[in-house]
């Protein structure tokens, strides 16, 4: 078994807090960026410190996990940047950036690890941007540098469309088949204010489609606050054969003299999770946009009081 997985077993894990977030109250220039203004992805090239900084902060919180800075690490996103043959190589500085302070942060008693965070992508193959093989492939190149740079579990996050789900999963199984390892696979969905997908697929139709494949844990993320998520996270606990995640905004944005800011406070997201983790089984929590540090101070304070 796999540490990562004996920790999930033994204990609630605790992933990191927002990306983006953190990227954007660091204040870079342009220069930061390469010129490649915008693409949060290419700043592990760029601006490696920049992103190690961010990982040690989650780190210093007392995360278990932290998400390497890959969201948009298709060709489907960099090709936007004139990046899309630096896939690969991003995957791989991104991975190893992580590993680096996740093992300066672990201990025997407190393993750190790292997961390849895997985006949507801006096409969605159901509406037609872009074919299933496309964005399959996609999905392989983007999962061969970050298995290379040793992460330790996949997440296919942020999940839209089950057709890109599919074709996001059938591309990671099949890596993993090449290259002869086994590294545990997430897949977490965004359930929109409507209460679906953004297809319109609801909680059990996004499960249906997840549950042919091998995973390890299957949850939420992102879209809404926690509060919305409870609903969608009871048709869970009472149907899903695996472990749950919950990986929630700061509440929902507000755009205020044109900067977007989330109002959920660190002991408000620390509450609702702690709820969920108590009532509904869930295993796996974290934070997705605006959530900081601090937030994930809040939330590892009352996981660590709670089992699995």
């Amino acid at each position: 078994m796999s540490k990562f997985r004996q920790s999930l077993a033994d204990k609630v894990l605790v992933f990191d807090g927002a990306m983006g977030t953190s990227i954007q109250r660091l204040n870079l220039n342009s220069d930061d960026f390469g010129g490649k203004d915008g693409c949060n992805e290419y700043l592990v090239l760029s601006k490696p410190k920049a992103i190690k900084s961010i990982h040690a902060d989650f780190l210093s919180a007392g995360c278990d996990v932290i998400e390497t800075n890959t969201f948009g690490g298709t060709y489907i996103v960099l090709d936007d940047y004139g990046l899309s043959d630096k896939v690969y190589e991003i995957n791989l500085n991104a991975a190893q950036l992580a590993r680096q302070v996740a093992n300066d942060f672990s201990t025997m008693a407190h393993p750190r690890y790292v997961a390849g965070s895997m985006g949507p992508g801006t096409r969605l193959p159901s509406l037609g941007h872009i074919s299933y093989t496309e964005i399959y492939q996609a999905y392989k190149d983007q999962a061969a540098g970050l298995m290379d740079g040793a992460v330790d579990v996949l997440l296919v996050e942020t999940v839209q469309d089950p057709l890109q789900a599919k074709a996001a999963l059938n591309a990671v199984f099949h890596t993993l088949q090449e290259k002869r390892i086994d590294i545990p696979v997430m897949a977490s969905v965004t359930m929109e204010t409507t209460g679906t997908m953004l297809l319109g697929t609801d909680m059990l139709g996004a499960l249906t489609t997840l549950e042919p494949y091998p995973l390890e844990v299957v949850g939420l993320n992102c879209g809404t606050g926690p509060k919305a998520m409870g609903e969608h996270l009871h048709t869970l606990s009472a149907h899903s054969p695996f472990p749950i995640s919950v990986i929630p905004n700061a509440g929902l944005p507000h755009n205020i003299d044109g900067e977007m800011v989330y109002d959920l406070t660190p002991p408000q997201l620390a509450h609702d999770l702690s709820h969920f983790i108590d009532s509904m089984g869930v295993n796996v929590v974290g934070g997705c946009c605006g959530t900081t540090p601090d937030h994930l101070k809040s939330v590892v304070e009352k996981a660590a009081r709670m089992n699995p």
